[in-house]
């Protein structure tokens, strides 16, 4: 399902999405969330359902419930899931001195 989802995220009509609601957002979060987030699921539940989830929020909370659970499992469920997710979360940058003056 994930290697489904990742195939449907890289089409080239996704990917011009993806390009405008990231330039949208900028580099913050909430509007990234507001709207990049709600491309990726609209994606994930058109293939997911193809696996049998219902359409709609009760679909999603359940395959969202059961690939965390895989990927606690399975490293390469974990990996895919990381890569679906990368396409709503910024890259998240670790300052080395913060982080020793913790």
């Amino acid at each position: 399902m994930l290697t489904d989802i990742l195939t449907a995220l890289n089409t080239p009509e996704n990917l011009q999405k993806f390009t405008e609601a990231k330039e949208n957002s900028g580099n913050e979060m909430l509007k990234m969330m507001q709207f990049v987030f709600p491309l990726v699921t609209q994606i994930q539940m058109d293939v997911i359902k193809n696996y049998g989830f219902s359409e709609g929020r009760e679909g999603t909370v359940q395959f969202a419930q059961l690939i965390r659970a895989l990927e606690r499992e399975d490293a390469e469920v974990a990996q895919l899931h990381s890569q679906v997710r990368s396409y709503f979360l910024p890259p998240v940058t670790i300052n080395s001195s913060t982080e020793a003056s913790l």
